[in-house]
């Protein structure tokens, strides 16, 4: 589902300023950035731009989470990363004219806003102190590509990969009584897909640890109550 600009929005600075391009821009810079934005509601699924397309500009996720995926001539897809509220989107496309490396669509809805190639390109002519925002942005973004091909490609098993990524997201999921409680917005099938193995691999990966009383999974709600023993099967 292609998505195009809808009506123009309020901005919401205050969740973009979180992410790594925004943290050292002046209050001036800030201030003519989004002056260029046009925001917009966009659905689930809705896709933002797809890999090997011309880069029209770039995007901020204001709201939501994005899952940015490349495939293989067979079909094969592979999530390479889940940007979060503050990230700059199709960046390295924009300043090089490229085409796009990877293809961009919503897990959930989400607030985006949107800046032409143009207009971004003018932006970072008037305002050098963002070539460094910019440098930031993209390091953060290489960095956690090689942690993802270290996951995926170096690391055999499936429950293995599969344990890391629960443990991550544990990380971020809130403490009670009956262990870590994750919000799961994806499904097994992209699960898979962020992992590098198959929607039935994570269905019967995650029945095992079920059954091994490491993890429940009610719905869109993952309880995992037993971290040491998840931790053994990600070998930490």
């Amino acid at each position: 589902m292609q998505m195009e600009q809808g009506a123009v929005l309020g901005s919401t600075p205050v969740a973009r300023r979180a992410g790594e391009f925004f943290r050292q821009l002046s209050a001036e810079a800030l201030k003519s950035f989004e002056m260029l934005e046009h925001s917009s509601n966009y659905p689930a699924n809705a896709v933002l731009f797809l890999e090997k397309a011309m880069p029209r500009g770039v995007y901020v996720l204001c709201e939501g989470r994005v899952k940015l995926s490349i495939s293989s001539s067979d079909g094969k897809k592979l999530i390479v990363r889940v940007a979060e509220p503050g990230d700059l989107l199709g960046m390295m496309a924009a300043i090089s004219g490229a085409p796009y490396e990877m293809t961009a669509e919503t897990l959930h809805n989400c607030r985006i806003a949107f800046i032409r190639r143009d207009d971004f390109l003018r932006f970072l002519f008037e305002h050098p102190e963002a070539y460094l925002s910019m440098a930031r942005e993209l390091s953060a973004n290489y960095q956690k590509a090689c942690e993802k091909l270290r996951a995926v490609v170096l690391t055999s098993s499936v429950p293995e990969r599969l344990a890391k990524l629960l443990l991550e997201w544990g990380d971020e999921g809130q403490e009670t009584e009956r262990g870590i409680r994750v919000k799961v917005s994806m499904t097994h099938e992209e699960i898979g897909e962020f992992i590098g193995t198959s929607r039935e691999s994570i269905t019967r990966t995650l029945s095992d640890f079920k059954h091994r009383k490491m993890v429940m999974l009610q719905g869109s709600t993952l309880m995992i109550s037993n971290r040491m023993a998840l931790e053994s099967f990600a070998r930490i």
